[in-house]
């Protein structure tokens, strides 16, 4: 299962059924669960671990050391989950001193072609990047999350469960849970209704789309509107109004101008 012409270097630890490509490279420092694959040309440097079931496609760089200038090459780590899909020349760091150290993805992600997920990132479960998709440093996903191809995402952003961003956006705010985002710069454009559809009743839908007017479309100042808003009775409302109160960034959205 291992070729001839791969490259592991002495101290890499290999799960059971592993399969690895000619002139893949695994570093002393990695761990590799069972049942994943490695293809041809794919990079595993540093301190890195992949999940079991995960697959590495041709040519990506896993693990190098953080596009960033303060890094002075301390002791950092990626940590990746189980049976995630990474396609072809992706280029994922580890984190760096300032950001803890460490760059975390989780189980059953799809980070498609060109894919790059920088330093101290946080990506949850289920989500979706599209093609050369680009997290800047610290950004965060929470689960089911799904972002268009060619979109940048600016460092410290946050993006919560559920949201939707399309393809060929910036995106320089926090965009809450339960959402759709669009333009350059992206803002709100409503609820993502179609992954919505797929995950949660039509009675969870409802409340959702009355606590997004009352926060989004109404005339009340926004964070009144969600502090009104955590005493639903919804764990999903509240969680879409805990998230506007604690963002770091601001939510783009200039609510008189929502289209949604």
């Amino acid at each position: 299962m291992i070729d001839s012409r791969a490259i592991i270097e002495e101290g890499a630890k290999i799960g059971k059924n592993v399969t690895v490509g000619p002139n893949a490279f695994i570093s002393k420092d990695a761990i590799i669960g069972d049942n994943c694959t490695i293809m041809q040309g794919a990079v595993i440097d540093g301190k890195t671990t992949i999940g079991e079931g995960t697959r590495i496609f041709y040519n990506s760089v896993i693990g190098s050391i953080p596009q960033d200038l303060k890094y002075q090459g301390e002791d950092v780590e990626l940590i990746i989950g189980k049976n995630n899909t990474i396609r072809e020349f992706c280029l994922i760091n580890p984190g760096t001193k300032g950001g803890g150290g460490k760059t975390i993805i989780g189980d059953n992600n799809l980070l498609m072609g060109y894919v790059h997920v920088a330093h101290d990132c946080k990506i949850g479960n289920n989500c979706i990047l599209a093609n050369a998709a680009t997290l800047a440093g610290h950004v965060e996903l929470e689960d089911f999350v799904v972002i268009g191809g060619m979109t940048p995402i600016h460092q410290f952003v946050k993006i919560g469960s559920y949201a939707m961003i399309a393809g060929a956006s910036a995106v320089g705010q926090d965009i809450p849970p339960y959402c759709l985002a669009e333009g350059n710069r992206a803002r709100l454009r409503g609820l993502n209704l179609t992954g919505l559809r797929r995950k949660f009743d039509k009675e969870t839908i409802n409340e959702l789309k009355r606590a997004y007017k009352e926060l989004f479309l109404s005339s009340k100042p926004l964070m009144e509107a969600a502090k009104e808003l955590l005493k639903s009775e919804n764990e999903h409302v509240r969680k879409l109004a805990l998230f506007v109160l604690e963002t770091k960034r601001g939510i783009p959205l200039p609510r008189k101008e929502a289209d949604a």
